[in-house]
């Protein structure tokens, strides 16, 4: 297949999403003829050269490695931007993690369309960091929306979908990586097939559609009396590695290590958020949750850089 007749694409994202819309498309023998980053949306020329010198992604490696076009707008609903999708001539603009709500002079402008990888299985939790919700609610299943974008968020016709599973031992790191993973392989078929077949647009069931916005922060000071053992291990495992959660002791407060939280039962009635045990030296204190079991928390940590190294010495004799 020639230049000439491979479909042009172009990429809005940022991190792993974009990285993983990089190697999607280069897996199917698309032209990526430009690639825009979300940071060029956020940060002036200096800001960004600093960002990128100090903070260098992923996506950005990849730009580099593979010598592809970079995007340099400010804004995807710019004049700016809908020149250059005239003067690239794209048929095609893929987005995924974009901070934009994308105006319809924007996604009409492409031959084909424009659409969004979405990580959740739309029409079911629309909105922000999806990682979070879904093993907040306990969710089994999630995955990943291929979808046309329309004036809307996260509304748009369903192109291709894929399941992920949720497991018991999922954070929102490992749960966000799985997805991202899915998406790669997702946007590999779609891109694949949007050459070669006509993919039917399925519209979004109305009656079966959710939406969650952006996590309360105050959700990591952990409540033990007003939360059960299994809500508090899904909050704690949700938020990270994005939010770290704390057991508050006095004006002092513990951080909590994801990894390291078991659920106890208890053989007797003994009232929500008392300290049933503690051990010094793992840094370990087990709370009574509001439904009468235990929650062992290992490994804690105390806030701030120079007392942290007295964990051990702050838990036995303040705790």
């Amino acid at each position: 297949m020639t230049d000439k007749t491979r479909m042009k694409v172009i990429l809005l994202g940022k991190g792993q999403m974009l990285a993983n819309m990089i190697e999607a498309a280069r897996e199917s023998d698309v032209e990526i003829v430009g690639v825009f980053r979300y940071e060029r949306t956020l940060f002036s020329g200096v800001k960004l050269f600093l960002n990128d010198l100090f903070k260098s992604s992923y996506d950005l490696t990849l730009i580099k490695k593979y010598k592809l076009p970079e995007v340099k707008c400010k804004s995807a609903n710019s004049e700016d931007f809908r020149n250059y999708v005239l003067k690239t001539n794209a048929d095609l603009i893929m987005v995924g993690t974009w901070r934009e709500k994308l105006k319809k002079e924007t996604f009409t402008m492409p031959r084909i369309g424009t659409v969004n990888i979405h990580p959740s299985l739309l029409p079911r939790y629309r909105g922000p960091n999806p990682y979070m919700q879904v093993i907040l609610n306990g969710e089994k299943k999630t995955g990943v929306t291929i979808h046309l974008v329309d004036e809307n968020l996260d509304t748009g016709a369903v192109l291709l979908q894929k399941e992920v599973d949720v497991l018991p031992s999922d954070t929102g790191k490992e749960l966000r990586e799985r997805v991202f993973s899915a998406a790669r392989e997702l946007a590999r078929e779609f891109l694949v097939k949007i050459q070669s077949e006509v993919i039917i647009p399925i519209k979004q069931n109305e009656s079966r559609s959710s939406y969650y916005g952006y996590v309360d922060e105050a959700m990591k000071m952990l409540d033990f009396k007003n939360n059960t053992s299994e809500e508090i291990v899904r909050i704690i495992k949700a938020l990270h590695p994005w939010m770290p959660c704390y057991i508050t002791s006095g004006n002092h407060f513990l951080k909590i290590n994801p990894y390291k939280i078991k659920i106890e039962t208890l053989q007797s009635d003994i009232p929500a958020g008392y300290i049933i045990a503690k051990n010094p030296k793992e840094k370990s204190l087990t709370i009574v949750c509001k439904d009468g079991k235990a929650l062992k928390m290992d490994d804690l940590k105390l806030w701030g850089f120079f007392i942290r190294p007295f964990t051990g010495l702050f838990i036995r004799l303040f705790c």
